[in-house]
């Protein structure tokens, strides 16, 4: 009887979920709109439905052994989402033990979405056999997943590496989050749509997108009108480079990573945002830094990096697998408190 371990990506615009083996094959897949639901429980339970609907569409002969969750604002030790700025629903949301209501026999895991996306990443992308590294997910928000010595860094409460929130300009446009400034407003799918009529409204060229209005223009528009090489989303793609080549800088300082991996719906414009990142980074870093870390592509573009992080949460648990590095990935999936007695111990 084979094995599926389920994996759900939490985003503000769409969540993603499927069912994957222990070698990081997605047997099934689906997606629907996270905004479609404003009441939490509703989404909770479009979530079970989706997740009954994939295991419809499998052998029978599978053995479902955990759920693992990647969200925004997650706290892995309470279980919880909070206050996380791209959805609707507020507050402290108890995402674990409401997924828990539908299947009480599954151990249910959650972290912060770029944290999965980081775990994917090291288990079955790029970032295999490193030890120090950075995963930053570009799309509804920006975030952050460090790998440092080896071990997913969490911090003292669970809400480590929330890189969107880096300060990248004093006073600078308002952000989801209250504050004005940060690298999320600068950044994100939203961000670049920003940066797209700030450009257009100062000058006068003409452009594709001025017939389009700020709702109806999408990131992937401004991602193919680069491809093609239209010259304003070039320059909204500096501009964004820019911003998060400086907010890396201040993070290689404090890790000093071996590579940064870009992953989600910006990053697909390739040699338009690695190119402008790479060059600010360095520019900003100190020279014992300069030229030594790789800004590189995520690997698992296609295959779906977060699904596949989230779903090696419930590998890591049942403590089925085990990095190349040797050490087993089963602290990724703890607590923090736990880590720092395992830490101490080693």
């Amino acid at each position: 009887m084979e094995k599926l371990a389920v994996g759900i990506d939490i985003g503000g615009t769409n969540t993603k979920l499927g069912l994957v083996d222990i070698e990081g094959n997605i047997h099934a897949e689906t997606a629907f709109p996270t905004s479609d639901y404003p009441d939490f429980d509703e989404f909770v339970e479009a979530l079970h439905d989706n997740i009954q609907n994939m295991l419809s569409k499998v052998s029978p002969q599978i053995e479902l052994v955990g759920i693992g969750i990647g969200a925004p604002m997650s706290n892995n030790a309470t279980g919880t989402i909070e206050n996380a700025a791209n959805f609707a629903w507020k507050g402290k949301l108890p995402i674990v033990s409401a997924v828990k209501r539908y299947y009480p026999s599954l151990p249910v895991l959650v972290t912060n979405d770029a944290n999965a996306a980081a775990i994917g990443e090291m288990t079955y992308g790029g970032a295999k056999g490193m030890t120090d590294f950075i995963e930053v997910t570009l799309g509804t928000g920006v975030g952050g997943g460090l790998v440092a010595n080896g071990r997913l860094i969490y911090g003292y409460d669970g809400f480590a590496a929330e890189l969107g929130h880096i300060m990248v300009k004093e006073h600078g446009r308002e952000c989801a989050c209250g504050h004005r400034g940060c690298l999320e407003a600068y950044a994100s799918a939203n961000g670049i749509k920003r940066t797209i009529f700030e450009l257009m409204a100062d000058s006068i060229s003409p452009s594709k997108f001025r017939d389009i209005t700020f709702n109806d223009l999408s990131c992937e528009m401004v991602t193919t009108a680069a491809l093609e090489g239209d010259k304003l989303a070039i320059e909204a793609y500096e501009h964004t480079g820019m911003a998060l080549g400086k907010a890396l800088a201040y993070t290689v300082t404090m890790t000093s990573p071996e590579a940064i991996f870009l992953f989600g719906g910006l990053a697909k414009a390739g040699k338009y945002i690695l190119e402008p990142t790479k060059k600010y980074m360095d520019e900003a870093l100190l020279p014992i830094f300069r030229g030594k870390v790789k800004v590189m592509l995520s690997e698992l573009q296609i295959k779906s990096a977060a699904i596949l992080g989230a779903s090696a949460l419930v590998w890591a648990e049942s403590k089925a697998l085990t990095h190349e590095n040797g050490y087993c990935t089963k602290s990724i999936g703890s607590t923090p408190r736990t880590r720092e007695k395992q830490n101490t111990s080693a």
